[in-house]
């Protein structure tokens, strides 16, 4: 599956975005979707993930609260809402799809990527 990832931008402190991330194929609904952020202090860093029903959703402690990821599986899309945004959200924000029965919080359980997008929060 190929993923294509939009809907970073700047914003300012305190305030909001929606990420979204399209994939192509049939397949799209078998798989558990996961967003992970990468900043050159960090590196990659679990962010949220939702297995392929919806049903069982997973947060970083930084962003419980604040973020809520969804999907819509009749338009292989899935979506991060991020709400009150902080200087520590700046980072490359990537989407990323794998199978059921692996790690929904680890980058190894995933298996396709997508390019990242940029958020940048200015204090």
């Amino acid at each position: 599956v190929q993923l294509q990832a939009s809907g970073g931008g700047l914003v300012q402190y305190g305030g909001s975005l929606r990420l979204s991330c399209v994939g192509s194929g049939d397949t799209f609904s078998r798989y558990a979707m996961a967003w992970f952020r990468q900043t050159p202090g960090k590196g990659r860093e679990f962010v949220s993930s939702i297995s392929w029903s919806g049903s069982d959703t997973f947060y970083e402690d930084s962003v419980k609260g604040r973020f809520t990821i969804s999907r819509d599986n009749a338009k292989s899309a899935v979506y991060l809402q991020m709400n009150s945004l902080k200087s520590e959200d700046t980072a490359v924000y990537q989407c990323a799809a794998g199978p059921p029965g692996r790690s929904h919080v680890e980058a190894w359980g995933f298996d396709y990527w997508g390019q990242g997008t940029l958020v940048t929060v200015s204090s």
